[in-house]
């Protein structure tokens, strides 16, 4: 495997090319947790480097929870890292707070010179589910409010712009389907305004995470995945109980996204998974979720991919 560490569980992953070195920024937890389910309330961001996509050095941890009170004094949870037009990197991810209970999802950033050290940008969140258009807490119908995953890049037609897409519900639907593609824009990386959806609910997922927007080999495609107990159960009846890392061939623009054409990643089937581009093509990187019914927690090696229309991800 790409990245096992002996005493900790590893999952979502999110990487970044500094020029010469790899960056991969990860979810990772204590073992000594006994029960693996645990870790989702035991997180920290992890760090390590690597020249090939294949061999990892761990360096410091990037980020631990805040004091309370805070966006983020429970969880720091899964982000994504670019680098501002004045070279300054930013860190988005996903924060929940103990002050609530942990089930309200909001977004913040930190900041870095050199990627290694972060300063968290403020203790308030910056980006936050808007009920125009998403749903907001409400145990009746979902188990928590879902915003999270920040995937933040500009097209390259307007530099502009920031967008962020986000793991998000829309605020009507068959609430056992109501998974959507979350929007929110900025021109400064400060200020954000949250957009209506990029997709429409009832499109076979109750919740899409982890998403990733990338021109691969030509052709525009989104990777996200989602957990089999958020299926619908005509893709469940397809797919089987089976967690999976999804894609599906979009426009350029991310106009008419149709998740109803989207395809699992079978080979191999890993969770969370990311798309790197690597020094030959593009990779494609993801956690070992579970074998045999036990929870793995270890990077899986980089999958040479490519794209088509038909199929989205596919092996090259």
């Amino acid at each position: 495997m790409a990245l096992r560490l002996e005493d900790k569980w590893i999952w979502d992953s999110w990487y970044v090319f500094d020029g010469q070195r790899y960056h991969a920024f990860y979810l990772h937890a204590s073992r000594a947790l006994g029960d693996p389910v645990r870790r989702h309330r035991n997180p920290i961001v992890g760090h390590a480097v690597s020249d090939d996509l294949t061999n990892w050095t761990v360096v410091r941890d990037a980020l631990i929870v805040s004091d309370s009170p805070a966006f983020d004094s429970w969880t720091t949870w899964t982000g994504s890292v670019i680098r501002d037009d004045n070279g300054l990197w930013w860190m988005f991810y996903t924060g929940t707070s103990r002050e609530d209970g942990g089930d309200v999802q909001t977004i913040g950033a930190a900041t870095s010179a050199d990627l290694m050290e972060w300063t968290k940008v403020s203790s308030e969140p910056m980006v936050s589910a808007d009920a125009r258009w998403y749903e907001k807490l409400d145990k009746t119908i979902w188990h928590d409010e879902a915003w999270r995953d920040p995937w933040v890049f500009r097209f390259e037609n307007d530099p502009s712009t920031w967008h962020m897409l986000v793991t998000a519900r829309a605020n009507h639907g068959e609430p056992a389907t109501r998974g959507v593609l979350g929007h929110a824009t900025s021109t400064d990386l400060l200020n954000w305004d949250v957009q209506p959806p990029l997709s429409s609910p009832g499109q076979g997922f109750g919740q899409l995470e982890v998403f990733q927007f990338e021109i691969v080999d030509g052709v525009p495609v989104l990777v996200f995945c989602c957990g089999w107990r958020e299926l619908s159960a005509e893709r469940l009846a397809e797919f089987g109980q089976r967690d999976a890392t999804y894609s599906v061939a979009v426009r350029a623009d991310l106009t008419q996204i149709d998740f109803n054409k989207a395809k699992a990643f079978e080979d191999p089937l890993v969770y969370a998974a990311r798309i790197v581009k690597g020094r030959d093509g593009w990779y494609l990187i993801g956690f070992v979720n579970e074998v045999d019914g036990q929870f793995v927690g270890e990077l899986c090696d980089p999958v040479p991919v490519t794209a088509t229309v038909e199929a989205g991800l596919v092996r090259r």
